[in-house]
């Protein structure tokens, strides 16, 4: 686990972080199906704390999750 030396900025920085995937999920227009538009922006958005934490799958798995059930929930 890392350690961030001060958590309440890391929970927060986590939290927004995963609220914007649902916001832009839901707002978005793009040609694909819904399950793909999910897995984009998950996977967009996910993936700049992922590579700055060097916590590929963690990050990236729940961001992709969390793009698909949003996704699923709002077509």
């Amino acid at each position: 686990p890392l350690s961030f030396s001060d958590k309440k900025v890391a929970l927060l920085g986590a939290f927004i972080n995963r609220f914007a995937i649902g916001f832009v999920v839901v707002n978005m227009d793009l040609p694909v199906p819904f399950w793909a538009k999910g897995i984009i922006v998950g996977l967009l958005l996910s993936l700049p704390d992922a590579i700055i934490t060097k916590s590929y799958i963690p990050i990236l798995g729940t961001g992709i999750i969390g793009g698909l059930l949003v996704s699923f929930f709002t077509k």
